[in-house]
């Protein structure tokens, strides 16, 4: 009997992540110690509250049965309380948030919810390479907004022709930014309010890096007066908490397109488990000193992996927000190329640029997941670089 997979999964590109994972594996039976700089999998446990807070809400009655699928009115109201406190937003949590099984899937879904096939989406390149799949799965065609240096990896709306604009549908940003680690100003921001009124356009900030941050605290894009107009914001658990495996998230924002996110979730999935939610909510509303205490060690790994790269004659800006460095591939090496001799000549993991999109080529992406012991050995081996 022979399977044939549907023409949507034929045509998706092999994932970046899962071909990095069977070349490190296959060194590993090697027996060779890799130094996995690669995936950005928080290493840090989470904070002990929260797994208290997680096993207290285990045993409560009527936790394992199906949640609702919204998220729990508890859940919803402290995600509305977090952003009036922290951001000074105003969020209804009956008509403006949805719970999510991580933000990942979340976009997925919030594409799959809003795009029509052939329709038009604005991505970011480089970029996280879920957009492209998720925009192949709603049959829509992605329009390339580059992020080049010179302009802070920001895109430059003046380039897009008025021709393509008037056929977009949706716009992707994210901000703090992945895999470049750049920052969003608020003059950024008002712009792209302004350019989505104006030509109609449904814009999603991926904000899965919004705590993690060094300095100021990065302008959220529900900030801007006229966001909640024009589109919404994704966020996530994972990286505020590390809790990569539990998937926990939300988005909010402008009530059509949550509640299009929900009807087509409430169709595909059961929602989420309702003692993550538990333990969420009390992470929201006491946990930002765990989070800072997170970042200053995100920091000093950052610290110690900029300057030990900038001994070796590499230049390095330390970002001030997510726990990637985007850097420039020394010499006549292609991203590819260079992961490739760091993977199999030095046992150091690093993702190429080119994975992102083709405006990646040139780059390298390292993560600051391993802890400062693993990160000087790296810099000891590239020293034989």
């Amino acid at each position: 009997m022979k399977i044939e997979p549907a023409r949507r999964v034929r045509s998706l590109p092999p994932y970046l992540f899962a071909e990095i994972d069977r070349q490190k594996a296959r060194l590993r039976k090697k027996g060779k110690d890799i130094i996995d700089l690669s995936v950005g999998d928080p290493d840090i446990e989470p904070p002990l509250f929260m797994i208290r807070a997680l096993k207290k809400a285990l045993t409560l009655p009527g936790v394992h049965r199906y949640p609702p699928y919204q998220g729990t009115t508890e859940f919803r109201e402290t995600i509305a309380r977090w952003y009036a406190k922290n951001l000074k937003v105003k969020i209804d949590p009956v008509k403006e948030v949805w719970s999510l099984i991580g933000s990942k899937e979340g976009i997925a879904h919030l594409t799959l919810a809003l795009v029509n096939p052939g329709e038009l989406v604005l991505v970011p390149d480089p970029c996280f390479p879920m957009y492209h799949s998720s925009i192949l799965f709603a049959g829509g065609r992605a329009h390339s907004m580059p992020l080049r240096q010179e302009n802070g990896f920001l895109p430059d709306l003046s380039a897009i022709k008025p021709s393509v604009a008037r056929k977009a549908k949706l716009m992707f940003l994210n901000y703090p930014n992945n895999p470049t680690g750049a920052v969003a100003t608020r003059r950024f921001y008002s712009d792209v309010v302004k350019f989505a009124k104006k030509y109609n356009i449904i814009v999603c900030q991926d904000s899965a890096y919004s705590e993690i941050y060094y300095g100021p605290r990065p302008v959220s894009f529900l900030e801007i007066p006229g966001a909640k107009e024009v589109g919404v914001e994704t966020r996530s658990f994972t990286k505020m908490f590390n809790i990569a495996g539990w998937r926990v998230g939300w988005v909010a924002g402008r009530a059509e397109v949550v509640r299009a996110v929900g009807q087509l979730k409430t169709n595909l999935d059961s929602g989420l488990f309702v003692a993550f939610q538990k333990a969420c909510c009390l992470a929201l509303k006491e946990g930002n000193p765990a989070v800072r205490k997170i970042c200053k060690v995100y920091q000093e790994r950052r610290d110690i992996l900029v300057d030990g790269l900038n001994s070796l004659g590499w230049k390095i800006k330390k970002p001030q927000a997510t726990f990637y460095l985007w850097v420039e591939v020394p010499g006549d090496f292609t991203s590819i190329e260079l992961c490739e001799r760091l993977l199999n000549k030095h046992y150091i993991s690093t993702m190429p640029g080119i994975g992102f999109g083709p405006q990646g080529e040139g780059y390298i992406r390292f993560a600051l997941t391993q802890d400062k012991k693993r990160i000087k050995q790296a810099i000891e081996r590239l020293r034989k670089f």
